[in-house]
């Protein structure tokens, strides 16, 4: 399978909300991966992790992904590694405010990534 099977694959998952297998499809990648892209595949990790929290309803988990997370990824253009994620970054910073003051998020909320 190439990388770019896998990121996109990745997005798939992430946007059936299957949080968790998005999170090991691009772990495998990031795994074999180093600086920059390594850097941003952690960030897309993260991300995903941050919405199994959000679902599952561990909160406090969630904010803590959400901020490594959107560090990781706030250097790089959109459509880096042909990801385009400009939406789904700027949902997830309000999803994180929202969960810091203790909000659930419906799944209909949840944000999608797009692959070039």
């Amino acid at each position: 399978m190439t990388r770019q099977h896998q990121i996109s694959e990745g997005i798939t998952l992430f946007n059936s909300h299957s949080f968790w297998h998005a999170h090991e499809a691009w772990e495998q990648l990031w795994l074999h991966s180093s600086g920059d892209e390594k850097r941003f595949l952690q960030g897309l990790i993260q991300l995903a992790a941050a919405y199994h929290h959000v679902k599952r309803g561990t909160l406090s988990g969630a904010v803590r992904l959400f901020d490594a997370s959107l560090e990781k990824l706030a250097p790089f253009e959109d459509g880096y590694l042909r990801v385009r994620r400009t939406e789904a970054i700027a949902v997830a910073t309000r999803h994180r405010e929202r969960v810091v003051q203790g909000e659930t998020i419906d799944a209909s909320e949840y944000p999608k990534l797009a692959f070039e």
